[in-house]
């Protein structure tokens, strides 16, 4: 009896073990997420820039459950066997994903180039335009598809990263300087700059 109900628990094949194993990746899934966000935070003391510290965490943890997803697809023969049968249509849902998607997959490839380039760090204060027109403030987190931004009302601004790196953007003061001359960069839009990022002393 007990033997029949573990092998039930265990069994992918049957809905019982479907759901067990549904709970156990979840499981898995949130601790390694945990452990990604200790370890960043015990990295924060040891690192002098957090900007691709943070877009690195939340990559990671967005990764770690996509692999928990497939694993788990993999693992349970219905989903295996539906994912095959949708293999016939993925070009054209694959179209279909990637026009729905275009301006949050612009946004993640605009936040690798500015993790990359890094035209200003979290803790930078800069200058660009904005629906309320020209604001300026200081950069306190860069995620996956945008960039905040604490103004000098202490209102949040939320700017898409493809707007950060296609834009002219005023760094006004760089971190840890008290006082600095204003600098114009042009983010990381390199295809019109031929590769290097504008930049003058004012």
């Amino acid at each position: 009896m007990f033997n029949h109900a573990l092998s039930e628990f265990l069994d992918p094949g049957n809905p019982l073990g479907a759901v067990t194993y549904a709970i156990v990746f979840i499981l898995l899934a949130i601790l390694a997420g945990r452990v990604v966000n200790i370890l960043a935070r015990h990295s924060q003391s040891h690192l002098s820039d957090l900007t691709a510290l943070r877009f690195v965490t939340q990559l990671l943890r967005v990764l770690i459950y996509l692999l928990a997803f497939i694993v788990y697809s993999r693992m349970i023969p219905q989903l295996k066997e539906l994912g095959t049968t949708l293999l016939t249509g993925v070009s054209v849902a694959g179209v279909v994903i990637g026009i729905a998607a275009q301006s949050t997959l612009s946004n993640l490839v605009a936040g690798f180039s500015l993790v990359m380039y890094r035209p200003f760090h979290v803790g930078d204060e800069v200058q660009l335009t904005t629906p309320k027109g020209l604001t300026t403030g200081t950069v306190t987190n860069l995620s996956l598809g945008y960039t905040m931004l604490h103004d000098k009302d202490g209102e949040e601004v939320i700017v898409p990263n493809s707007v950060m790196s296609s834009n002219v953007v005023i760094l006004t003061r760089a971190r840890g300087a008290k006082a600095a001359g204003s600098r114009i960069i042009q983010a990381v839009d390199r295809d019109r700059s031929g590769g290097g990022s504008a930049g003058s002393g004012a």
